[in-house]
C-alpha cells in the first residue's frame, strides 16, 4: 500500500488523500465472487422456501442491569456532552488550527472520524450517531433555553436511542407535522453533500471550506428542528439516517417489547421500514463510493483536466451519473421483479433493504486501510503528539487486496439472503425464485463494477 497525501492529482477527488492497494489477481476475485452468488442463490432457492427472519419480533433480551445502564438518564447526558465537546474541538481547530490537514486534526476528524468511524460504531452499538449529535443536543438546550421542552425519544437499540423503536407521535407544541411523503429524501441530499464536499469540492480540506460547510449545514438543520421538532433530526439530519442505516446490521438491537437484545443481524435488516427516501439514500452511499474508486482513474483525472466545463463542475457531474447509474440499474431490477413474480405495491421499497449489506461492503473495501492508518494519525495530533511515529497499516498489500474483496463479495451474498427471504414472503413459491433472477443478475452487476473498481 502507497500512500500519497499530498499527491496534487490524489487531492482532487479526496478530501485528506486517498490509498491505492496493490491488487490480487483479478481471474481469482471474478471467479470466487461469481462462485459465491451463484452457489448461495442455488442453495437458497432450493432450501430456504419460507421466510425465515422476524424484523423486531426477535432476539435474546440482554440482562436487565446491562439495559438500565444504557437507558438511564446520565448514560445519555454523558454521550450527548462527549458529542458536543468533540465537536466544539472541531470548530477551534477549524478556526484556530493551521490550514494544512498535515498538521491540523479537524479534515480528518471530518473525513475519516466521523464518516468512516460512525461504519465500527453503528455494526456494534447501534445507531450512536443519534446521541452524539451534536445539533440535536444543541436543539434541545436552545430548546429549554426558550422554554420549548421537547419529548424524550423512546428507548433504542444501544446507549443510542432507536427512532424507530416507538410509533410516530404527534408533533410538541409550535411545531409542525413532517410529510410522510417526505421520508428519508432529505438525509439522501444532505449524504450527496457531504460526498461532493469531500470528492468534488475544489479545497475540501481547506478550513474556510470546513467552516463555511458546517456552519451552513448547522444552521439549516437548525432551523428545520426548529420548525418540525427534534424528530426532524430522524430522516432529516444525514449523518443520523448514515448510522442508523448501518445499524441495521449491528448485533444488538430493540425488540418491540422495548427489550435490549442480542439478534440475527438479519433480523434488524428485515426490519428497515420501508419510506420515501430510503432507495435513494442507499443509492448515494453506493454511487459515492463507486465514484470515489474511480476517481483515482488516470483517465478519469485526465478528464477532470482537460474538460471545458472545468474540474469542479465536470467531477459533479460525474458523481451525478455514478448515484444515477446505480439507481438506474435498481430501478429496472425492481421492475423486472415485478414482470416476473406478479404485481407488488411497493416494489422499489420491498427490496431496498438488501442494498444495505451491499453499500457496508463498499464503504469497508475502500474505507478500512483509510481509517486504520489516517484515524490514528488525527487522533494523535488532537492529543498533541503530532511527531509521533506514522502507524503501520494492520495488513499488507496482499492481506489488505485479499479484505477489500471479501468485503465486496460478502455484502452481496447478503444482499442475496435478504432479498431471498423478502422474496418468498411477498411472492408465491413458484414465483419468488423466479423473481429474484433479476435481482442476481443486479448483484452480479454491482460485483463486476465494485471489483472492477478495486483491481483498477
Amino acid at each position: 500500500m502507497v500512500l500519497h497525501p499530498a499527491d496534487p492529482l490524489t487531492s482532487l477527488a479526496h478530501g485528506i488523500g486517498s490509498q491505492h492497494d496493490l491488487p490480487i489477481s483479478p481471474f481469482y476475485a471474478f471467479a470466487g465472487a461469481f462462485a459465491a452468488l451463484f452457489v448461495s442463490f442455488l442453495a437458497l432457492g432450493l432450501l430456504w422456501s419460507t421466510s425465515r427472519f422476524r424484523g423486531e419480533r426477535s432476539g435474546l433480551a440482554v440482562p436487565v442491569a446491562l439495559q438500565r445502564v444504557a437507558d438511564a438518564p446520565a448514560t445519555r447526558t454523558a454521550l450527548r456532552g462527549l458529542g458536543l465537546a468533540a465537536a466544539l474541538a472541531v470548530l477551534l481547530y477549524l478556526l484556530l488550527g493551521p490550514d494544512d490537514p498535515a498538521h491540523n486534526p479537524a479534515p480528518g476528524a471530518v473525513y475519516v472520524l466521523l464518516w468512516v468511524g460512525l461504519v465500527p460504531a453503528s455494526l456494534l452499538l447501534g445507531p450512536v450517531w443519534r446521541l452524539l449529535n451534536p445539533l440535536r443536543t444543541l436543539h434541545r438546550l436552545l430548546s429549554r433555553a426558550l422554554r420549548r421542552p421537547e419529548p424524550e425519544p423512546g428507548p433504542d437499540p444501544s446507549p443510542a436511542p432507536n427512532p424507530d423503536s416507538a410509533p410516530d407521535a404527534a408533533p410538541a407544541r409550535g411545531h409542525h407535522p413532517l410529510p410522510a411523503r417526505l421520508g428519508q429524501w432529505p438525509a439522501a441530499v444532505g449524504l450527496f453533500g457531504y460526498t461532493w464536499l469531500e470528492l468534488v469540492a475544489p479545497e475540501p480540506a481547506s478550513t474556510t471550506t470546513l467552516l463555511i460547510a458546517i456552519t451552513a449545514y448547522a444552521t439549516a438543520q437548525l432551523l428545520l428542528a426548529t420548525r418540525f421538532g427534534e424528530r426532524w433530526f430522524d430522516d432529516g439530519d444525514a449523518f443520523e439516517a448514515y448510522s442508523t442505516l448501518l445499524a441495521r446490521l449491528s448485533p444488538l438491537g430493540r425488540r418491540s417489547d422495548g427489550r435490549l437484545v442480542l439478534r440475527n443481524p438479519f433480523h434488524g435488516l428485515d426490519a428497515t421500514p420501508e419510506r420515501p427516501g430510503l432507495v435513494a439514500t442507499v443509492c448515494v452511499l453506493l454511487g459515492s463510493t463507486a465514484y470515489d474508486g474511480f476517481s483515482d482513474n488516470p483517465s478519469w483525472i485526465n478528464v477532470l483536466q482537460t474538460s471545458p466545463l472545468g474540474r469542479t463542475p465536470t467531477a459533479t457531474l460525474g458523481l451525478l451519473a455514478s448515484v444515477a447509474l446505480v439507481a438506474t440499474l435498481y430501478c429496472l431490477c425492481a421492475a423486472a421483479t415485478r414482470l416476473v413474480s406478479g404485481p407488488h405495491p411497493g416494489p422499489l421499497t420491498a427490496f431496498a433493504h438488501s442494498l444495505v449489506p451491499i453499500a457496508l461492503g463498499y464503504l469497508i473495501a475502500h474505507y478500512f486501510s483509510l481509517l486504520v492508518v489516517e484515524g490514528p494519525r488525527t487522533v494523535s495530533m488532537a492529543l498533541g503528539t503530532d511527531n509521533a511515529p506514522e502507524p503501520l497499516p494492520p495488513l499488507g498489500p496482499g492481506g489488505l487486496a485479499a479484505l477489500q474483496v471479501i468485503a465486496v463479495v460478502t455484502g452481496h451474498v447478503l444482499g442475496v439472503v435478504a432479498a431471498h427471504d423478502r422474496s418468498v414472503r411477498l411472492f408465491p413459491p413458484a414465483k419468488a425464485v423466479a423473481g429474484q433472477l433479476p435481482l442476481l443478475a443486479l448483484m452480479i452487476t454491482y460485483t463486476i463494477g465494485g471489483i472492477g473498481l478495486l483491481l483498477n
